[in-house]
């Protein structure tokens, strides 16, 4: 049986960053959870981890070393050319709603992922 986890993340404004992540995901926030330099946010479905925000003083300074991947495309094999609409489309939805374009990365000819950048400059990529 998986144990049961959540991703913690450092913040400067932990529930603007929560309300991105939880609009980015399709999450929702955690029920009970109402703390002034903390925020939670959950699977509605039960499924996945939750992912809990909190506030620190120092600010992002260094390339992540573990990020999340957004994957909007489903399980291979894929329509390429529907693959990289996809993923193009969503990357647009997110930069919407604050999210920072750093660019495309292809394996040979064909769209493999797009890096972006949240709110608060934390790496992801949308695949």
């Amino acid at each position: 049986m998986a144990t049961h986890w959540t991703l913690g993340c450092d913040a400067a404004d932990p529930h603007a960053l929560a309300a991105f992540w939880a609009a980015a995901l399709g999450y929702v926030p955690e029920p009970g959870y109402d703390e002034p330099d903390g925020a939670s946010i959950v699977d509605p479905d039960g499924r996945g981890p939750a992912i809990g925000f909190l506030r620190v003083p120092e600010g992002k300074t260094a390339k992540n070393r573990m990020h999340i991947d957004i994957r909007v495309a489903g399980e291979p094999p894929w329509n390429l050319p529907q693959r990289a609409r996809l993923i193009r489309s969503r990357a647009a939805e997110l930069v919407a709603a604050g999210a920072t374009l750093v660019g495309e990365e292809s394996y040979g000819d064909q769209l493999g992922h797009i890096v972006m950048r949240d709110p608060e400059g934390n790496e992801f990529c949308v695949a």
